[in-house]
C-alpha cells in the first residue's frame, strides 16, 4: 500500500475512485494523512446485462425487473450504502459517495432502482455529493438518472473500444459527447475512466491499438479535449495497474492492460 501511495505522489497523482468496492480502512487512514482525495465507492458492478450479454454473446436481458435486480437486489445495496457510509464518513479524505459503476442508465427502470438509493444516502450523509460512473450505453440524452447526480463521472474509452485505430474520429467523438452532458447539465464532470488496452513491449510508428505509442496518443487526445471542456474539474486514468482478468474474451490478453504501470 505505502509502495502504490509513493508511486501516485511520484507520478503527480492527488486522487482516486476505489473501483469498484470499498477499500481496507488502512488506505483511508493513510490517505487522511497523505492528503489524498477518495471517490468511496460500493461494490455495485455489473448492473448492467447489456454488457454481460454482449461479451458473453447472449441475449440481453432487462438489467431490473423480479427476475433480475429486484426489490432484494435493491435491499442488499442500500445494505451496502449504510455500511460503507457508518464506516468512512469521518474520513478526510473521502470528497463523495459513488453508488455504481455502470449500471444501466438508459433502462427506464433504473429509476425506480436507483432514486431511493440516492435519497437513502442524503439522509446518512447530507454532507457529501453523490455520484455514480455512466457508462457510454447511456449518453446525455438517453440516461435516465444523472440529475440524481451532484458530479458528473464518466467512463469513455474513445480510441480504444469507441474509434479503435483512428484518434481522428476519435478526439472529435469523445468533445462531443462531453459537450452534450456540459450542456444539458451544467455540473461538473470527472473522467473516471479512459485509456486503452497495451502490451508491453509492443512498438508501432502509426496509431496501432494494443502498442505503447497508441495508448499514449490516446491520453494525450483525452487530456487535450478535457482541457477545451470547462466543466472537467477532474480525471481519473483507467487504470493504475494492470491487473489480472479472465483470459478467455478476445479483448483481454492476460488481464486488463490499460494500467499507467505494468
Amino acid at each position: 500500500m505505502v509502495h502504490d501511495f509513493q508511486l501516485m505522489k511520484w507520478m503527480g497523482a492527488s486522487s482516486f475512485r476505489t473501483t469498484h468496492y470499498p477499500y481496507a480502512e488502512e488506505v483511508f487512514e493513510y490517505a487522511d494523512r497523505h492528503g489524498i482525495v477518495v471517490i468511496d465507492e460500493t461494490a455495485v458492478v455489473g448492473l448492467n446485462l447489456a454488457i454481460v450479454a454482449g461479451v458473453l454473446g447472449l441475449k440481453a436481458l432487462p438489467t431490473f425487473s423480479q427476475d433480475t435486480m429486484n426489490n432484494q437486489s435493491q435491499e442488499a445495496h442500500a445494505q451496502a450504502i449504510r455500511e460503507l457510509v457508518a464506516r468512512d464518513r469521518n474520513h478526510p479524505s473521502v470528497v463523495m459517495w459513488a453508488l455504481a459503476n455502470e449500471p444501466s442508465s438508459s433502462e427506464s427502470r433504473v429509476r425506480e432502482y436507483m432514486e431511493p438509493l440516492v435519497a437513502l444516502t442524503r439522509e446518512l450523509d447530507p454532507t457529501r455529493p453523490i455520484c455514480f460512473a455512466n457508462e457510454n450505453q447511456a449518453n446525455a440524452q438517453s440516461d435516465y438518472i444523472s440529475d440524481l447526480s451532484d458530479v458528473l463521472c464518466l467512463n469513455r474509452y474513445y480510441g480504444g473500444y469507441i474509434n479503435t485505430g483512428s484518434l481522428e474520429a476519435a478526439e472529435p467523438g469523445l468533445e462531443k459527447d462531453l459537450r452534450s452532458w456540459q450542456s444539458k447539465y451544467d455540473k461538473p464532470i470527472i473522467m473516471t475512466e479512459y485509456g486503452a488496452d497495451t502490451l508491453a513491449g509492443l512498438h508501432a510508428v502509426g496509431d496501432v491499438p494494443w502498442s505503447e505509442e497508441y495508448q499514449a496518443n490516446i491520453l494525450d487526445m483525452s487530456r487535450r479535449v478535457f482541457d477545451r471542456i470547462d466543466n472537467v474539474v477532474g480525471e481519473h486514468v483507467w487504470d493504475f495497474a494492470e491487473f489480472q482478468t479472465p483470459s478467455t474474451f478476445i479483448f483481454r490478453v492476460d488481464g486488463n492492460k490499460k494500467g499507467v504501470f505494468t
